[in-house]
């Protein structure tokens, strides 16, 4: 994979990777890696930090140019734009976990313990956390918040003085949370009493690493999952903990909220769970609904499709499981094609990108809403595009609409985050037509994407 660079190809001058072994870890896909290559100047621009790669999309062949529609595609679009490699990020200051993008700003959080913003493909602004390295970062009106290896969520917010400058304004649980449990235990006996589910030893509180932050429907409750099997559900108003459910039996590894007041937890147990939220004058409730998957393997990550109904469940065995809204929740099939664990899933239009650790993005792209057969044949889900350009396993992912989009055409800016220690963006076309195989072996052998030429940036 690595491959002498060229003065323009300084993006593909990774460093050499190497696993070594840890000890045992509820997040057995953090996937540990140091660097072994030889040591490089200080005039490297990988020691920079700058973002690479900026090109001009004219300068690349479209990747499907060489390969002919099959008659069964025959009435894929035709003017589409080239799936690229716009830019790349390197850091030397440790593998990236958690994005988040909102507006001309995009987060990134590392195990650094460094929060850094960057806008235009520049940095404009950084902040850091006393501990634990950054799991999780969800925006949230003027709210930033982000989980923790140390089983906290901080929050943060711009200074009203300088929009360059993050403050924190607070840590939950609150210490309200706290003071009220130990001095009046007999509201915190009353909480568990209202959610059956929970354990007392957890509590308001959690007690391992934060594995996942996402949004309620209404962008008025956050919820949290961890390792210590629970999710927790908070209030963003004033940061309260409203809730916390023992929804698994091994770490929770995934909560996304989805449609109808429905919650989606996925697990290291294997399962994945439907929890239904109720709000009860001025409590909210989520009671356990059904299970839709069990099996021998992890389940990785989750991604909805609000608009679709879709449910979407990475597993460590590098499959996709989906299910479809009907009058209840049924399976739709399973996406195959990735070679290693999937370690994230981000939904978009009619787009799914799913990372993986076999150093790969697959962009699947599902049927239109209708009659199930819409523009992909048969109404089954087609893969449109394999990304590659990361030397560490894909570990996050984050989406926004092409505002330069042609007239007509859908397109979506992907950053990607690796334990690579680097941030890749792409640019995909939604109207791009499915992948042809070249070979025998359906998933040996996808149409790459070529590489984007890449320029030194300035710091």
């Amino acid at each position: 994979m690595h491959h002498k660079a060229s003065s323009r190809d300084t993006s593909q001058n990774f460093p050499k990777l190497k696993r070594v072994e840890t000890d045992p870890d509820p997040d057995i896909y953090d996937i540990t890696y140091v660097d072994v290559s030889p040591s490089v100047g200080s005039t490297s621009p990988l020691s920079k930090s700058p973002w690479i790669a900026h090109v001009d999309p004219t300068d690349l062949e479209p990747p499907h140019s060489g390969i002919k529609s099959t008659a069964s595609h025959t009435k894929e679009p035709k003017n589409y734009s080239p799936n690229i490699l716009m830019g790349s990020l390197f850091r030397e200051e440790g593998h990236i976990y958690s994005l988040a993008t909102s507006g001309d700003l995009l987060y990134t959080g590392s195990d650094s313990k460094n929060i850094r913003v960057w806008k235009n493909q520049t940095e404009f602004s950084s902040f850091k956390s006393n501990s634990g390295l950054v799991k999780a970062i969800v925006l949230a009106g003027d709210k930033i918040f982000t989980g923790h290896q140390d089983g906290k969520i901080r929050v943060w917010k711009v200074s009203s003085k300088d929009s360059n400058i993050f403050r924190r304004i607070g840590t939950m649980p609150v210490f309200r949370d706290y003071l009220r449990n130990s001095i009046t235990p007999s509201s915190y006996f009353s909480f568990m009493r209202k959610n059956p589910t929970s354990t007392s030893a957890q509590g308001f509180r959690h007690v391992d690493a934060i594995s996942c932050l996402t949004l309620s429907e209404d962008n008025k409750l956050l919820y949290s999952g961890s390792w210590d099997q629970t999710f927790k559900v908070w209030r963003i108003s004033d940061l309260r903990c409203l809730e916390s459910v023992k929804a698994h039996d091994d770490a929770v590894n995934a909560v996304v909220s989805g449609f109808d007041g429905l919650v989606f937890s996925g697990s290291a147990d294997g399962t994945v769970k439907v929890w239904r939220r109720e709000d009860q004058a001025k409590e909210t409730k989520h009671f356990f609904s059904e299970t839709l998957l069990k099996q021998d393997c992890a389940v990785t990550a989750i991604a909805v499709d609000q608009s679709a109904t879709l449910v979407y469940c990475g597993s460590s065995d590098g499959t996709v499981n989906f299910w479809e809204r009907d009058n209840n929740m049924k399976n739709g099939g399973v996406l195959k094609g990735h070679k290693l664990a999937v370690l994230c899933l981000v939904a978009a239009g009619r787009l799914l990108f799913s990372g993986s650790a076999d150093l790969g993005i697959r962009v699947w792209r599902r049927p239109e809403r209708g009659d199930g057969r819409g523009g992909d044949v048969g109404g089954e889900h087609v893969c449109i595009a394999v990304l590659k350009g990361h030397a560490g396993p894909v570990k996050c992912m984050a989406v926004e609409r092409d505002q330069e989009s042609a007239s007509g055409e859908k397109r979506w800016i992907v950053y990607s985050g690796s334990l690579d220690r680097s941030v890749k963006m792409w640019r995909v076309s939604e109207s791009s037509p499915p992948i042809e195989y070249q070979s025998s072996d359906p998933f040996d052998g996808p149409t790459e994407l070529t590489v984007a030429p890449s320029f030194s940036g300035h710091e």
